[in-house]
């Protein structure tokens, strides 16, 4: 198979010829029509992430079509449409007995754990717990944007924020993740406000859903400018960049016994930000990570794609060939993307 390849962390990616992965006893082998690219990936190959071990092939949100399927699974055949969390549960942890497989206590996740979707085909372990069946309906592109995104955020804002219709939301950062989560909340009934550096991401944000934008360029205080809006500070808010600035401000902006949800990966010299600790005791406000979402959560996100409450389809900003994703990959920390890009070519 071809893939996207990496023997040390931080040097340009190549593509090789690699051979096939092998559905062993409860994996499947699927082949992938299409995988998006992430800055979580960007993150993995920068080496910020301890579970990956060189040689390495990234990518960890895709869909396709089960190409082969191992001993011991029941669940799934060939020629079914899939797609995966990025965080696939074991089964038998405390965690996944409890439904939490986005925490497993020995997850697999294809890109880290495991060699992932650059590649035209992926070994998915653990099979029966987190394969999720597509409808006929929806493109392979549009269900590799829901992988760790749309699915994560679709988390973050339904399940960790509890965002409610009448509530004020604040979104800090719009790329991938932060639209996703602009686009459920608006659905959810919220006013939502969406904070970016970039003017051409912040109208694509009013587009998807958003009330309000604000560019913090633009402003003296994010914090105080949410305020304003809001009338006191946002009842939910979201880290969706993942830098010490937009975690500080997402909990800081919060009104009395608000909700903040980290969602952007603090990795690096990131790992340790500055929280207003003091304004967490005196306003009580609750502090979230979000860590992917379980395949069993997916019927509720499908139900609202299927429904039209939410289309995905509109954060896609473009489509990639493998060879063109290996130089868009290492300049991923510019922040350039407006939207989620897809490798759907193999060459």
């Amino acid at each position: 198979m071809k893939a996207m390849y990496y023997e040390r962390f931080g040097e340009m990616p190549e593509i090789r010829t690699l051979p096939d992965p092998v559905a062993v006893p409860g994996a499947v082998v699927v082949k992938v029509e299409a995988t998006g690219l992430c800055r979580s990936d960007w993150h993995g190959w920068r080496g910020h992430d301890s579970d990956i071990r060189l040689p390495h092939v990234p990518g960890h949100e895709f869909a396709g079509v089960v190409a082969a399927v191992g001993d011991g699974v029941v669940r799934h055949k060939v020629g079914d449409r899939v797609t995966v969390p990025f965080v696939s549960g074991c089964g038998h942890c405390h965690e996944c007995r409890s439904g939490n497989q986005q925490v497993c206590e020995e997850q697999f996740q294809p890109g880290f754990t495991h060699w992932g979707s650059f590649a035209e085909y992926v070994a998915i372990h653990y099979a029966d717990n987190n394969l999720v069946t597509l409808p006929d309906s929806m493109a392979f592109a549009t269900a590799a944007s829901l992988g760790c995104r749309f699915a994560t955020s679709f988390r973050a804002v339904v399940d960790q924020a509890r965002v409610r219709g009448g509530e004020w939301v604040a979104v800090h950062g719009c790329g991938g993740v932060g639209l996703s989560a602009i686009m459920i909340a608006a659905a959810q009934g919220a006013s939502v406000i969406a904070v970016d550096i970039s003017s051409e991401k912040l109208e694509l944000a009013l587009s998807l859903g958003a009330t309000a934008a604000i560019n913090s360029r633009d402003v003296a205080s994010v914090v105080q400018a949410v305020k304003d809006l809001t009338g006191g500070g946002a009842h939910a808010s979201i880290d969706a960049l993942g830098h010490p600035e937009t975690c500080f401000n997402s909990i800081a902006n919060l009104r009395r016994r608000g909700r903040h949800v980290q969602v952007g990966l603090m990795l690096g010299e990131h790992t340790t930000p500055k929280i207003p600790m003091a304004e967490v005791i005196s306003r009580e406000l609750e502090i979230y990570g979000s860590h992917g979402m379980q395949a069993w959560r997916y019927d509720a996100m499908l139900e609202m794609i299927s429904a039209g409450k939410l289309q995905p389809q509109k954060l896609i900003g473009g489509s990639l060939t493998l060879s063109e994703a290996a130089s868009a990959l290492t300049n991923m920390d510019a922040f350039a993307d407006t939207g989620i890009r897809i490798i759907d070519r193999f060459v």
